[in-house]
């Protein structure tokens, strides 16, 4: 038997995933996913401090020529963590068994993965790649949602709100000087854009093409397959300079200085749509609750990338049924999920293991999971990011999203 066949057999179609952390050389950790205050710079100050950490991820985290092979990558470990294979190589080797057939006949991988992104202040305004100019690199476009759980929120950081898009009277000429000045100093890129201040517990969507400038929260990130994106701004808030490689990232070799192609990336009439607020902002919408549990969509107006949180409560028991796999990440409490003892860590050192993460596969997910509220005071509640979901399609024209 295969270590993956016999992870999903140990967990009756339920892996339990290993921590998965990325550096990114550009950022500042916010210290706030409970890796341990020695293990931020573990991997050396080159490669950059720990900022991320990546949920049933198949996806590489494109971080430059000294990235390990499997940077970025979920793995799932068995119950004693003596064995361990990346996910990818299982939903490569089982295919439907762990993802579903519709799906895995689609993409043939599981095409989406969420984040804890962490940044003690705000990312320079950029911009993530639509499929048409991430083709061109080889990868896909990256839809992404956002969603600021106050579990993870003890602090704002340095500028907690966020850019998005362009005023709606910024001239195109405007922008495109903006990029052309972009080695001259501060480009004032921000000059052109509006920012928001962001409100725990609620979340925004992020479609391709769409310029943003993340603020300083933990934020929690189901978004497509894909690690494609641009800087466009080059000095931040705070006077970190940003180089001139991120300007041109995942551009073809041939279009690498032609600022033409930079303003084509972007979704120009998305950008300036005096209605953003209106169409990207998501609150939580519950969909079930009682006196054991509250289930809400908290990211819904993607397809390919989307989310729900579940509160279940002191001393309950429920069985949940979903129409879909899901990777989930616990944010409080502790008890009992199917086979799995779960908990939310405190502190966790890099290569640790932890009880906190895992996978349900589609078979799974259907037959519902068993979770039990072992604690009389405190509620567990945890994140589930899902790929394309029938549940979703159901929702969303109901809403009119």
């Amino acid at each position: 038997m295969s270590i993956a066949k016999k992870l999903l057999t140990e967990g009756k179609g339920i892996l339990r995933l290993a921590p998965t952390w990325v550096p990114r050389s550009f950022c500042i950790p916010g210290k706030r996913i409970k890796l341990h205050p020695d293990d931020y710079y573990v991997l050396g100050l080159k490669r950059g401090g720990i900022d991320e950490r990546w949920f049933a991820s198949t996806t590489h985290a494109d971080n430059g020529p000294e990235t390990p092979a499997d940077e970025g990558m979920s793995y799932a470990v068995s119950r004693d963590g003596s064995e361990r294979v990346l996910l990818a190589d299982a939903v490569a080797e089982l295919g439907g068994e762990i993802i579903g057939d519709k799906l895995f006949e689609k993409y043939g991988r599981w095409p989406m993965f969420s984040k804890f992104f962490d940044n003690k202040g705000p990312l320079p305004h950029h911009i993530h790649h639509r499929d048409e100019h991430a083709k061109r690199v080889g990868e896909a476009g990256k839809p992404e949602m956002y969603f600021f759980p106050s579990q993870c929120n003890n602090h704002g950081g340095t500028f907690p709100f966020t850019f998005f898009g362009l005023n709606p009277d910024a001239k195109k000429e405007d922008v495109r000087k903006c990029l052309e000045n972009f080695t001259k100093g501060d480009n004032k890129l921000l000059d052109l854009s509006k920012a928001y201040k962001i409100a725990l517990d609620t979340g925004w969507d992020v479609p391709p093409g769409i310029l943003h400038a993340p603020a300083s929260l933990c934020t929690y990130e189901p978004q497509f397959a894909s690690d494609v994106y641009a800087m466009y701004q080059s000095v931040l808030y705070g006077g970190e300079c940003v180089s001139e490689d991120l300007l041109w990232k995942n551009c073809p070799e041939e279009e690498i200085g032609n600022f033409d192609y930079l303003m084509d990336v972007i979704d120009w009439e998305a950008n300036v749509d005096p209605s953003f607020k209106e169409k990207r902002f998501m609150a939580p919408v519950v969909i079930n609750e009682n006196d054991s549990y509250v289930e809400e969509w908290i990211c819904y107006k993607c397809k390919t990338a989307s989310a729900k949180r579940l509160t279940v409560m002191p001393g309950k028991s429920a069985l949940i049924k979903d129409e879909a796999a899901y990777g989930l990440i616990l944010i409080q409490g502790h008890g009992k999920m199917g086979e799995w003892d779960i908990e939310t860590p405190t502190l966790i050192r890099y290569g640790e293991l932890t009880s906190d993460e895992f996978f349900v596969t589609e078979r799974a997910a259907k037959g519902g999971v068993l979770i039990t509220n072992t604690s009389a005071t405190e509620p567990i509640v945890m994140l589930k990011h899902f790929s394309e979901n029938p549940e979703l399609d159901r929702f969303m024209a109901e809403n009119g999203f």
